[in-house]
């Protein structure tokens, strides 16, 4: 099974760029994308509904902010919205599809800036009641991968310059406690470094230039139990669609 994970930082634009035309000749199973900033209505052309998938559509609100996507090849049991965050729901940052034994999860997760003390507190509530989502579904007979883009490095070598992101939101103290907890405390495991050891594979450049200050803050996670079913993993840079790469893995799963 093929996973596909991009934030698009607007999926017109991104569309424009190519992003459909590559995305569709992949020969993925499963296609999740963050950051629409467009509603549904707005995405009635036949460009935004490839032939062979499922469309499904989380938009905030408040136009042209967030929204995430899940395109399917096979049909899911059920789609589930919102993590049961209140008000946090609204902003439109989860989309989950559940199949008989696999669900598959689009996360957008909140950004902050280093001068802005509301925007972090509203980004450690976000993280630390999704952490508490998580430790909850581990024990359920079920299989997770989320496709997340958490603007968070977890370790230098996620870093391009890791001095320019010292203290910096998405790469504090607090951020690597949070990723240790999921990876070490809770048992989900970082798909692609289960594949992939390279100190050069970054997915987001919060400045557009892809000379410097790469992140590699677009992942996969899955649950533990796929922790072996991990075949291939690669992120796509040979076109550029947004600020963002994406994520490309393969796992030895049928849903």
């Amino acid at each position: 099974m093929r996973v596909i994970s991009f934030c698009a930082d607007g999926i017109k634009q991104a569309a424009k760029n190519g992003f459909y035309d590559w995305a569709t000749n992949q020969d993925a199973d499963i296609i999740c994308v963050q950051d629409l900033a467009a509603q549904e209505y707005d995405l009635q052309d036949n460009l935004y509904h490839p032939d062979g998938y499922y469309g499904y559509f989380l938009d905030s609100p408040e136009p042209n902010t967030n929204g995430v996507a899940i395109y399917v090849r096979e049909m899911p049991k059920a789609i589930m919205t919102g993590l049961g965050l209140g008000e946090a729901d609204m902003e439109a940052r989860y989309i989950q599809a559940d199949f008989e034994r696999i669900s598959i999860c689009c996360l957008f997760a909140p950004k902050a800036t280093a001068d802005d003390a509301d925007s972090i507190a509203h980004r450690r509530h976000f993280f630390d009641a999704y952490q508490n989502h998580l430790n909850k579904i581990r024990n359920k007979r079920r299989d997770y991968i989320i496709c997340g883009s958490l603007f968070t490095a977890h370790r230098e070598i996620d870093l391009q310059n890791p001095e320019a992101a010292a203290k910096q939101p998405g790469f504090t103290e607090d951020d690597n406690l949070w990723m240790d907890t999921l990876y070490r405390d809770l048992g989900y495991v970082d798909a692609f470094r289960q594949v992939r050891d390279d100190s050069d594979e970054f997915t987001w450049w919060p400045d557009g230039d892809r000379s410097q200050n790469g992140w590699r803050s677009d992942i996969q996670v899955v649950s533990e139990g796929l922790r072996n079913q991990v075949e291939y993993g690669t992120i796509y840079k040979n076109q550029v669609f947004s600020s963002h790469a994406p994520l490309v893995m393969d796992y030895d799963i049928e849903i």
